[in-house]
């Protein structure tokens, strides 16, 4: 019984780890890092504002701009990975 708890966790840790590495691959594809000197405080306080903004009664339109705008940029992205296969 221990035994499968302590997997459950591992396994747990595992998908928390990986959803963590991917958002912070989400914060360097956006340049963000470079846009902001590394800045922990500017790069945190700008996530704090998108969920001001996403807690607001405005919440739908940033929303659905955000989501179309990052739609458009994997879209294009997987193309060009798809053009550079194809070279």
């Amino acid at each position: 019984m221990a035994r499968n708890d302590m997997r459950t966790w591992q396994v747990e840790r595992r998908k928390r780890t990986r959803q963590l590495i991917e958002l912070g691959g989400l914060v360097l594809k956006a340049g963000i890092v470079e846009l902001t000197n590394d800045d922990r405080a500017t790069i945190y306080g700008a996530l704090l504002w998108i969920a001001a903004k996403l807690q607001s009664d405005e919440a739908e339109r940033p929303r659905d701009l955000w989501a179309s705008k990052g739609r458009h940029a994997f879209d294009a992205e997987r193309r060009e990975e798809r053009m550079g296969r194809r070279t």
